[in-house]
């Protein structure tokens, strides 16, 4: 079904690998929601395809390569339900300004639970016994295991699924150790574990289980280096991703007798090609089962079509892997001041003078507690909406000020407001400096409070004109006039001033664009420094 047929809803979403069936009817009982199903497509398929879609739903079949990204035309989100997104070319998404989410929490207990089976089936020698017994022996002097109680557990990766593994070690009575870049020594005691060196952890551990994304920092860090410092006859697993481990070097390590046993879900190619490790005798291996539960499944199903439904239809950005991560509460308290930034960003572009060279995006007062890199995107976003053709998002905007030697920087400042909290975004172009800020009234009332510190109120909607002249009788109503004359009609005047004669500061906001001639004639008075037209 092509996603043109039929009535004319507002989002069409792909679906390019098998999803749960409650996740493809969530989004089609959504009003203005159209799903296709389409599985299997080659890589020219959806390439050619993928453009004409508002969302792309992918499990891990689906390879969403730099070439798919290419013409990304009305493709907004990729979702993937699971947790990996080695899939997804990210660099390219990003640059087509393509949200990127997934389902972290989804498949953790399937995950943990799936590790747990190896650690188990490893210390008691099921698979191979249950494979005799099968084939007529009964081997039952010949596999003694190992009690877990007691053992150490080394964990490499302590994010949602290496917690849930800690926790259910625990119950078995083992010490259980981890190690993490990127979270605390509190973090991981909070979870049971404690803390050690990759190093130590190698050296001390009976068992080791991998729970780490696919990077180029992470690929293959379990090298022959690392075999080598593991405890002698320990165990490795691996349920996390393929790539994690160096499989030559593993096997080398289980021919030499160096380790008792390998438990592996997952393997650097899918099937694996190189069957040395599957067939090895202290090996058990599983064909990627880590998410294969019916409740996870579905689970995953729902949860990706829940973020890219309330993505699409309200901008809420949940778990995006190339967006700063938030919660669906910090995304509803930040999502006012997102918009805001944006309405900023795309005035300040508007009355800035020159080439653009930094904007800094600075907060005070409540909203210094703002995560600030998703406030920095917004700005920027607003700031090049209006220059960049073929679009720009949050997503890709940063990336687009680079590209145009635009550098943003963002900071926090004590200082005092007169205001509960303030947003202040300031331009520096080839023509000089420019600043404007903006708070709240309520929620859902933005105020521009400031230009170029004289203090003004505005509604930062609409149609504008901005004006900079001496203060001096009569201005406004030359500028009435002249908008009079060329039947443009003002909905509010706000004026802003300072000490001395060229303080002045006017907004007016008018119901439609301001004719070119009457911009110029109002440029001619010459008591006028600056009028810009604005839309916002």
């Amino acid at each position: 079904m092509s996603p043109s047929a039929g009535s004319t809803p507002s989002f069409h979403v792909l679906v390019a690998d098998d999803l749960s069936a409650a996740g493809v009817e969530l989004l089609r009982s959504s009003s203005g929601f159209a799903v296709t199903v389409r599985t299997g497509m080659k890589p020219d398929e959806l390439a050619a395809t993928i453009g004409e879609y508002d969302a792309l739903l992918v499990r891990s079949a689906t390879k969403v390569t730099a070439a798919a990204l290419a013409h990304p035309g009305r493709l907004r989100v990729v979702g993937r339900a699971g947790t990996g997104v080695d899939n997804i070319d990210l660099a390219a998404a990003t640059r087509a300004g393509v949200v990127v989410m997934n389902t972290p929490g989804g498949n953790s207990l399937a995950a943990a639970e799936l590790t747990l089976t190896h650690l188990l089936a490893l210390a008691r020698h099921v698979v191979p016994a249950a494979a005799e017994v099968r084939a007529g022996e009964w081997p039952r002097k010949k596999y003694v295991g190992v009690e877990l109680a007691g053992k150490v557990l080394g964990i490499v990766g302590l994010g949602r699924i290496g917690r849930e593994v800690a926790r259910r070690a625990q119950a078995f009575r083992m010490d259980v150790v981890g190690f993490d870049p990127y979270v605390s020594r509190d973090a991981a005691a909070d979870a049971g574990v404690r803390y050690v060196t990759l190093d130590e952890l190698l050296s001390t551990s009976d068992f080791v289980s991998l729970h780490l994304p696919l990077t180029d920092e992470t690929r293959r860090m379990i090298d022959s280096a690392a075999l080598a410092r593991m405890k002698p006859q320990a165990h490795l697993i691996n349920c996390a991703r393929g790539g994690l481990i160096d499989e030559a070097a593993l096997v080398e390590a289980l021919d030499a007798g160096r380790l008792a046993g390998v438990g592996l879900d997952v393997f650097e190619s899918e099937p694996p090609t190189d069957r040395r490790l599957v067939e090895h005798p202290r090996v058990v291996a599983t064909p990627h089962l880590g998410a294969s539960t019916v409740e996870a499944q579905e689970r995953v199903g729902t949860e990706i079509a829940e973020k890219v439904r309330d993505f699409l239809r309200g901008g809420v950005i949940l778990d995006a892997v190339n967006f700063p991560s938030m919660d669906r509460e910090s995304a509803a308290a930040l999502g006012p001041a997102l918009g805001l930034a944006e309405r900023l960003g795309r005035f300040l572009a508007q009355i800035g003078e020159g080439g653009f060279r930094r904007l800094e995006v600075r907060t005070l007062g409540t909203l210094a507690g703002y995560n600030l890199r998703p406030l920095a995107m917004a700005a920027t976003k607003g700031l090049l909406s209006r220059l960049v053709e073929g679009g720009v998002s949050y997503v890709n905007a940063l990336a687009l000020a680079t590209d145009r030697g635009i550098t943003v920087e963002e900071s926090r400042s004590s200082e005092a407001s007169p205001y509960a909290g303030l947003l202040r975004l300031t331009l520096e172009t080839d023509g000089g400096r420019t600043t404007v800020a903006g708070t709240f009234f309520a929620p859902e009332q933005p105020r521009l409070v400031e230009i170029d510190g004289v203090g003004i109120e505005a509604r930062p909607e609409g149609h504008m004109l901005v004006i900079r002249n001496r203060d001096v009788p009569g201005v406004v109503g030359k500028v009435g006039t002249i908008l009079g004359r060329a039947r443009v009609n003002i909905a509010g005047i706000h004026l802003g001033r300072t000490k001395g004669p060229d303080g002045a500061v006017s907004i007016i906001d008018i119901d439609g664009p301001a004719p070119p001639e009457a911009v110029a004639d109002i440029t001619a008075i010459p008591e006028i420094t600056l009028v810009r037209a604005v839309e916002v």
